[in-house]
């Protein structure tokens, strides 16, 4: 038989995050001892507050489909959170949940964008977000937040990318991969430029409890009544309560949107998995405790991490914000170890030190690496240590 795939998916890009996850774990099956920097999920268990509610629901016989758009009471859940956290008001026909926040984003795109559709990328983005545009049948247009702009997009850069096809920007804040935050004098200006344009805007606020020092979330729909209209708040309970697994995300927003979703939904997942909406139930109704010990862990493992990853030769980092990761710029590093690009040197540090990162091609830049701090304090430094050592050999090596 001859088999012929859809055009959409000839120019997908696999994810990378996923395929050095898969090649690290491949690693480690042969009995190699390979440090993965990689996760982009937290390292505890769901907390158990959040385990007996899933298992209430099983044993209470809750194991049916439920409404496509998620359950009411998540629903609820939900509004309340966005209400004690943001301050933000929501209507149940206000709101979706879908299989994670990944596949919310995904039904988002496929019910707003037309061929040829623009929607504006910030770089370094999330590796999925232009995919994700490409599949709907959009053109993502990249606009460039360099490291001198602590890797975030100005308000006139997003103007000048506007085009009569722009249908809306993506702002991930704090972003994966860099960490970095949004301050709410960038966020006004950005929401100015955007009801000038009339275009969307589509908050990916996952990461937003995971914020540190003196750094502050504010989400983009909280800067105006116009601001809150045209944006789309994405979350879910994956980082925030450690359920990468579970699969629970939501939007918040424009009802017709969010109708459409819902009838996208119907068709192609029917519900959220049903254990899984209870669980979320307990994550957003139940104690907070352990989302602060998450953070505050995470935000004592930065401060003992970065002056390290700093001392790295070649090694250039902006400290970040929130999220649990570094982006580097290690293009020196590389080139003083005797790699033509970053992606060899990130293979390298892989097979020869046995530490496994994402190379930031998969994000739009090219010079970086991503690290993750979301494992254990010991083998971070392990980690870290090994590469200082890999650097340090090759080096002294090539000065011989």
């Amino acid at each position: 038989m001859k088999l012929q795939l859809a055009n959409r998916v000839h120019t997908l890009t696999p994810s990378t995050t996923l395929a050095i996850t898969a090649k690290a774990k491949e690693l480690k099956a042969q009995g190699i001892d390979v440090i993965g920097l990689g996760a982009g999920e937290p390292d505890y268990n769901t907390p158990q507050n959040i385990l007996d509610a899933a298992l209430k629901s099983m044993n209470d016989g809750q194991t049916k489909y439920t409404p496509s758009g998620g359950l009411p009471a998540l629903k609820k859940a939900i509004i309340d959170k966005l209400q004690r956290d943001q301050g933000l008001t929501y209507e149940p026909s206000e709101i979706l949940v879908g299989i994670g926040a990944k596949h919310v984003l995904f039904t988002l795109f496929q019910v707003l964008l037309n061929e040829k559709d623009e929607v504006i990328i910030p770089i370094p983005y999330w590796v999925s977000y232009p995919e994700q545009v490409k599949l709907a049948g959009g053109v993502p247009v990249y606009v460039e937040g360099t490291a001198e702009q602590q890797y975030k997009i100005s308000a006139q850069q997003i103007k000048q990318a506007i085009t009569d096809r722009t249908r809306a920007i993506i702002l991930n804040s704090p972003s994966n991969p860099t960490g970095m935050l949004y301050s709410e004098k960038e966020l006004i200006e950005i929401a100015d430029v955007c009801k000038e344009a009339d275009i969307l805007i589509i908050s990916d606020e996952i990461y937003e409890k995971l914020i540190y020092h003196d750094a502050q979330h504010v989400s983009i729909a909280q800067i105006s009544d116009d601001a809150k209209d045209r944006t789309i708040v994405i979350n879910g309970v994956s980082k925030s309560h450690s359920m990468t697994g579970w699969r629970i995300g939501y939007a918040a927003g424009n009802k017709q949107l969010i109708n459409a979703m819902t009838d996208l939904a119907s068709h192609s997942t029917s519900n959220p998995v049903t254990t899984s909406q209870y669980a979320a139930i307990e994550a957003y109704n139940g104690s907070q405790d352990t989302v602060e010990e998450m953070r505050v862990a995470f935000e004592s493992r930065l401060e003992i991490i970065y002056p390290k990853v700093v001392a790295i030769p070649g090694f250039r980092v902006i400290k970040p914000q929130g999220a649990f990761y570094l982006l580097p710029d290690v293009s020196e590093a590389a080139r003083m170890t005797g790699y033509d690009s970053v992606d060899a040197f990130a293979e390298a540090l892989l097979t020869e030190a046995n530490v496994a990162v994402i190379p930031g091609s998969g994000f739009g830049a090219p010079s970086t690496i991503r690290l993750s701090y979301a494992t254990s304090l010991d083998l971070l430094e392990a980690a870290v240590e090994r590469i200082h050592s890999f650097v340090q050999s090759k080096w002294q090596k090539d000065l011989l």
